[in-house]
């Protein structure tokens, strides 16, 4: 379990903060696109709680891996980075890759987010 916590504080201090995708509520969740880092950034105020990694192809993400710091947990905040990184795609007219599992989880309970991923894409994503 130390590993895993030494390994998420590392990825706490990488450079940070593309300007916000996302703001709801009175504690300050925002989502924010890290492009040098690949990956969609959610914060509690100003403290990192999350993070999905992408790769960009062209047009088209591809999700490959979210986490959610565990003193975070139950709270809704993987749910909300993942809507925020999949409205980003779409404001982008990016298509979406959902190879992370909980990505492609999300999609699946959010149909209306399908759409992101190319037609032909979405049998080998079970969508």
């Amino acid at each position: 379990m130390r590993l895993i916590t030494n390994w998420f504080n590392s990825k706490l201090h990488r450079p940070r903060d593309r300007g916000p995708i996302e703001e709801a509520g009175p504690m300050a969740i925002r989502v924010t696109d890290n492009q040098e880092s690949s990956r969609f950034e959610i914060f509690d105020d100003e403290e990192l709680a999350g993070f999905a990694e992408y790769h960009r192809y062209g047009t088209e993400l591809a999700f490959i891996h979210t986490e959610v710091d565990p003193k975070f947990g139950g709270r809704g905040l993987g749910g909300k980075l993942a809507q925020g990184a999949l409205d980003a795609a779409r404001e982008q007219g990016a298509a979406v890759l959902p190879y992370c599992p909980f990505i492609r989880g999300w999609i699946t309970k959010h149909p209306d987010y399908a759409e992101l991923v190319p037609a032909a894409q979405r049998d080998r994503f079970g969508l």
